[in-house]
């Protein structure tokens, strides 16, 4: 238990909202769908519905949905019997029945077919199964949880999910809150990443993140969640040269570098190329590139908030960004008071 306990990290309102819900759930066994963008932690609350319950002491068994074709998806959910197709020598038991008595966990239930979830939605509704070629059904006691990244009720609304399936696994939804907009558990669940790569280093302790870093924590959108930031602390910490010294950068991009490989461009018009030729000789440099650069942003952050009556999401459209990330650079440019 404490080794799922300890990753459930956060102070954040949001975060700590969501598990006072999941606490909550613990105590009936009816299905449970987590939503959340990738590398929110879908599978930790997973993990805590089932520890947390009646439970705990039978099976949690996982089953990522994306990773099988339909077929073997099947096969590997409910089962199959001896000759049930070719190559099926033998009876093999499904996660279903592996899972009796404790909690199954559909990951990437979205990637799921129309077939499957007819069965699923059997399941649910009878607490039975049958499985491939097999024609006698199977009684399991398994609680349900999903997990997806998509909108599932857009899909059910484009046909590509079954709405009584939707129906039936929204019991209750946990929707966990993007990393971004938990601004306050960043730096605490960065130090704990980084606490972690010491020990697996072998360093006796962590010094800390200089200012640099912690802005560079702070200002980042975080696209890729709490696994982003996990990696991107751990490398940084490894490569850090003066262990005894503050962690002065975080290294957000692993493939930076001078020699990075890049698509191979087409060859440009000759009338365009002598143009962008004759440009680039003419250009006059900046004394300083990188004041430079954030000047030329915050002078198109600028155009566009006007242009958009200081609406910030209508801005974010027009400057091809996200909202998320407009209001990073707001904050990075020191701009979020003027605007709000």
């Amino acid at each position: 238990m404490s080794k799922i306990e300890h990753k459930l990290i956060g102070e954040s309102n949001a975060y700590l909202s969501v598990l006072e819900q999941v606490s909550q759930l613990t105590r009936l066994n009816r299905p449970v769908l987590i939503v959340g963008e990738r590398g929110t932690g879908k599978e930790l609350i997973a993990e805590r519905l089932h520890f947390l319950s009646d439970r705990w002491a039978k099976p949690l068994i996982k089953m990522n949905c994306a990773a099988l074709s339909d077929a073997l998806l099947e096969s590997e959910l409910f089962g199959h019997e001896a000759g049930a197709f070719t190559g099926a020598s033998k009876r093999h038991i499904g996660r279903f029945e592996r899972a009796d008595g404790g909690t199954l966990f559909l990951d990437e239930l979205a990637t799921m077919s129309m077939k499957t979830q007819e069965k699923i939605l059997r399941f649910i509704e009878y607490g039975d199964f049958e499985r491939l070629g097999g024609s006698v059904a199977q009684k399991v006691d398994v609680r349900l949880v999903a997990a997806t990244n998509e909108d599932l009720p857009s899909l059910a609304e484009e046909g590509k999910f079954r709405h009584d399936l939707l129906d039936r696994l929204a019991f209750d939804v946990v929707t966990l809150p993007p990393l971004r907009e938990r601004p306050e558990d960043i730096i605490l669940l960065a130090e704990f990443f980084a606490i972690s790569m010491c020990k697996e280093l072998g360093l006796a302790y962590f010094p800390g993140f200089s200012n640099a870093a912690k802005q560079d924590l702070m200002d980042h959108s975080w696209p890729g969640n709490i696994r982003e930031l996990k990696n991107a602390v751990e490398r940084s910490v490894y490569r850090q040269q003066e262990a005894d010294q503050p962690l002065g950068r975080i290294l957000l991009d692993p493939f930076a570098s001078p020699f990075r490989l890049r698509q191979i461009e087409r060859e440009p018009q000759p009338a365009k190329h002598r143009s962008d030729a004759t440009t680039q000789k003419n250009m006059s440099f900046p004394p300083d590139f990188k004041d430079a650069c954030q000047q030329q942003e915050i002078q198109w952050i600028e155009a566009a908030l006007h242009k958009a009556k200081f609406n910030q999401k209508d801005a974010a459209r027009m400057l091809g960004l996200t909202y998320h990330q407009l209001r990073a650079l707001l904050r990075k440019y020191a701009m979020v008071q003027k605007t709000e």
